[in-house]
Order: structure tokens, then C-alpha cells, then sequence
């Protein structure tokens, strides 16, 4: 692969990219540790909260995770109870992940969290360039 002598990292989408999710990421996780967790559990436990009993399978589809960084990711979840997860089937190996009690009310903490990170974000970036953002960063993983 040739490379261009006058690009540089500024030309890289991908060190573009990763050093915005840094940014948005500390800023998230600033607001998400006064409610115990992370930005990484408070996504995961939205999709739990949005799906109960949702399979390791699927949960880790809809994050764009491979299974095995999503076990790790659950873990400290679990361990806390937060998040339980119970065999679905006798006959089968498939789990399913639920929220617990614990687990509802970190979230409802969490929430009230989430909209203050995502109101200061919001108010830095614009509100409408944020959507767009947003919209375009899905449009690029729903097609992967």
C-alpha cells in the first residue's frame, strides 16, 4: 500500500475516529461513575433493559462484539449483581441476561446520568450535528 508523503494522522480516519470515542468516552464516564459503572456496562445494560433475557448471542450481535469481550464486559456486572444470567432451557446451552433489581434501579441512577453527559456533549458539539453524527456512526455499522 502506497502512502501519500504529505498525509499524516490528521488524514486517518481511524486515529480520527478513536481519538473522538476517547473524548466522548471520558466525558461519559465522568457523569456514569457517580452511578457506579461505566459508559461500557451503561450500554450494556440498556440493551438488557431493552430486551430481557436476551441471548450472550444476540446481545453480542447488537453491540458489534465478539462473545468473548462480551463475557468479560459482563462480568463485573454480574459479580456486583447487576445482571443475572439463567440458562433459558434445560436442553439448551443458550443464556439468557436480565437485569436485577439492583441492576433497575443502578440504571435508574444511571439514566439521570447519561442526560446530563448527554446534554454537555450536546451543548459542545451542537445538538443537530450530534444526531448526524450519530445516524451517520449507525448507517457505518449496520452495514458491517
Amino acid at each position: 500500500m502506497a502512502t501519500n508523503s504529505n498525509s499524516s494522522l490528521f488524514d486517518c480516519n481511524c486515529f480520527a475516529i478513536r481519538q473522538a470515542a476517547r473524548y466522548v468516552s471520558q466525558l461519559y464516564e465522568r457523569h456514569l461513575n457517580v452511578a457506579g459503572i461505566t459508559a461500557a456496562q451503561y450500554t450494556l445494560m440498556v440493551a438488557i433493559a431493552r430486551r430481557p433475557d436476551v441471548s450472550m448471542a444476540d446481545l453480542a450481535d447488537a453491540m458489534v462484539m465478539d462473545r468473548t469481550t462480551l463475557v468479560r464486559a459482563l462480568k463485573p456486572l454480574q459479580r456486583d449483581g447487576i445482571v443475572e444470567a439463567e440458562q433459558q432451557a434445560a436442553s439448551s446451552r443458550a443464556v439468557g441476561l436480565r437485569l436485577t433489581s439492583q441492576g433497575k434501579e443502578t440504571l435508574k441512577k444511571a439514566v439521570e446520568q447519561w442526560r446530563i453527559a448527554q446534554a454537555e456533549f450536546e451543548a459542545k458539539f451542537g445538538e443537530k450535528r450530534a444526531k448526524a453524527l450519530r445516524q451517520s456512526l449507525f448507517e457505518l455499522t449496520a452495514s458491517a
